[in-house]
């Protein structure tokens, strides 16, 4: 049994098989590099926390920042969540 290609005529040999591997790897390290720096700034945990003004979060912002104490922390906490409900807990929108 002859190896890949014809090996012992002339042809190509097993070594044709890193061309598929060589192409795989640029491909795959072009989509890493994309990642890490073109598709980044669109989703994501890196995105200003400033575009997101709902009521819990500015309430967070002020429990944070010493604005309120921690009783008016919770006293508003749960007037906010019988009236807008937390998303993603319990089915609760």
């Amino acid at each position: 049994m002859q190896t890949l290609a014809h090996f012992g005529d002339g042809g190509p040999g097993p070594w044709i098989l890193f061309f598929p591997v060589i192409w795989a790897l640029v491909i795959g390290g072009g989509i890493a590099l994309l990642r890490r720096t073109v598709w980044r700034g669109r989703r994501g945990p890196w995105r200003p926390a400033a575009e997101d003004n709902s009521p819990l979060t500015v309430l967070g912002h002020r429990f944070a920042s010493g604005e309120i104490d921690e009783d008016e922390y919770w006293r508003r906490l749960s007037v906010l969540d019988e009236q807008f409900g937390r998303t993603g807990k319990g089915g609760a929108a």
